[in-house]
């Protein structure tokens, strides 16, 4: 797998750090992230991150490349995009699901960028933000993980991705970092 993205929304931050917590070095692979927050401080969450993961993780920039065995961050405020050149543009676009940055735009973009060779991955939040964009990652060729929504903090967003995209893989947590180690071997 060259590209696993991730989005969350209430309960995310917990979410995530359990995730990487349980990934181990996987240098070939990219991860990008989409996290709603009402923080305007990427800075606080890659800080907040880092201790979790062996990555660096960093907030991704306009016109900078996706890179491999790094964790980067959408910017809050902005719609963060993977063009098929695979560099970031950002984008101020309406919200989406209320949100902004959007994980359905994000998981679009990446789709049409890397098809098969990305795996996109909800975990808890409040909303169906995620949803449209699991349906597109399947719709290329890629993988679409979901957390158990059983286990999530806030069910709706992997429930309504479940509804919408079904899933390759619906896992705790535990099993999500599993799977992820497995497939960013291949």
């Amino acid at each position: 797998m060259e590209l696993v993205v991730i989005g969350c929304s209430t309960g995310g931050l917990r979410a995530l750090q359990v995730l990487l917590g349980g990934l181990a070095p996987c240098p070939a692979t990219a991860f990008v992230a989409a996290i709603h927050t009402a923080s305007a401080d990427t800075g606080l969450l890659c800080e907040l991150l880092a201790p979790w993961t062996s990555m660096p993780v960093v907030e991704a920039q306009e016109r900078t490349p996706v890179r491999s065995g790094t964790l980067q961050l959408a910017p809050p405020g902005y719609h963060l995009l993977i063009g098929t050149d695979r560099h970031f543009q950002l984008s101020v676009d309406p919200k989406i699901s209320f949100v902004r940055p959007s994980v359905t735009v994000l998981l679009e973009s990446a789709a049409a960028a890397y098809r098969d060779r990305l795996a996109g991955v909800i975990l808890t939040g409040a909303n169906d933000d995620g949803a449209a964009g699991l349906l597109a990652v399947r719709a290329h060729g890629g993988l679409a993980l979901v957390q158990d929504p059983l286990e999530a903090q806030a069910p709706a967003m992997p429930q309504a991705a479940l509804d919408l995209a079904g899933a390759d893989h619906c896992l705790s947590l535990a099993g999500l970092a599993a799977t992820l180690n497995r497939i960013c071997k291949t």
